[in-house]
């Protein structure tokens, strides 16, 4: 049985990626698209957040010459590539019913994101998949995954992270006695200046009281078992 009736994943570019940090792994993207399968099948209803730092991040900006504006476009489109593979390799591994909503109008390949269809969506079982962020320029897609948590009701976040299995005290692949919390309050993650998401987003958590579980998307099965109460990776509330 599900702990959760509703849960959003956070998926960011670089899961994507894969050890590269850029472009796309076909290998990745397999082992993303069985883990949200993997998560929906527990019962709960799923949407997902993509991200697109594999494809350009709006804070290289002034490295292109560009400014930021133009820069976060081009990153919010990188997020819709991405929801494409995924959408593609879901289908190709069995599910027919698999939404994807863009902030920004882009009819030709998805649906406009209205709150009220994509709640239809995920009470009829649809995985939904949700692009382009909020369609606004200055925010990491962790503002989004966050807001969009909180519009739909969803009883958690699972903050999908690439080989960091949890929230540590200090960066564990430089300080080799770096310690794990199982969990944190959102007030100790503040205090302690502990980076989890961008501050904005995680302000918005807290405010929302919306449950965070920082968790490695690398390890098999495990979006799946934090919907069912396996206690994996870090918990804060």
């Amino acid at each position: 049985m599900p702990k959760y009736r509703r849960l959003v994943i956070k998926l960011s570019g670089q899961a994507i990626a894969g050890s590269a940090g850029f472009g796309f792994d076909k290998d990745r993207l397999n082992h993303l698209a069985r883990e949200v399968i993997a998560a929906r099948d527990t019962g709960v209803e799923v949407a997902v957040v993509v991200g697109g730092g594999n494809v350009f991040r709006g804070n290289r900006a002034e490295d292109w010459g560009i400014d930021r504006v133009e820069a976060d476009n081009i990153g919010m489109l990188g997020t819709v590539i991405n929801a494409v593979l995924l959408r593609g390799k879901l289908h190709e591994l069995g599910e027919a019913d698999v939404r994807l909503m863009t902030a920004l109008p882009i009819n030709n390949l998805a649906e406009p994101y209205i709150r009220l269809r994509a709640l239809r969506h995920l009470e009829k079982g649809s995985i939904v998949l949700l692009g382009c962020g909020n369609g606004q320029p200055f925010t990491t897609t962790d503002y989004p995954a966050v807001q969009r948590a909180v519009e739909l009701d969803a009883d958690a976040l699972l903050v999908a992270k690439n080989g960091t299995d949890g929230v540590y005290d200090a960066d564990p692949n430089k300080v080799p006695t770096a310690r794990r919390f199982d969990h944190l309050t959102y007030q100790q993650v503040i205090d302690q200046g502990l980076g989890v998401m961008d501050q904005a987003a995680f302000i918005l958590a807290r405010d929302h009281h919306l449950p965070l579980h920082v968790f490695d998307i690398d390890r098999p099965g495990a979006a799946a078992a934090i919907t069912t109460g396996s206690p994996i990776g870090t918990t804060i509330s």
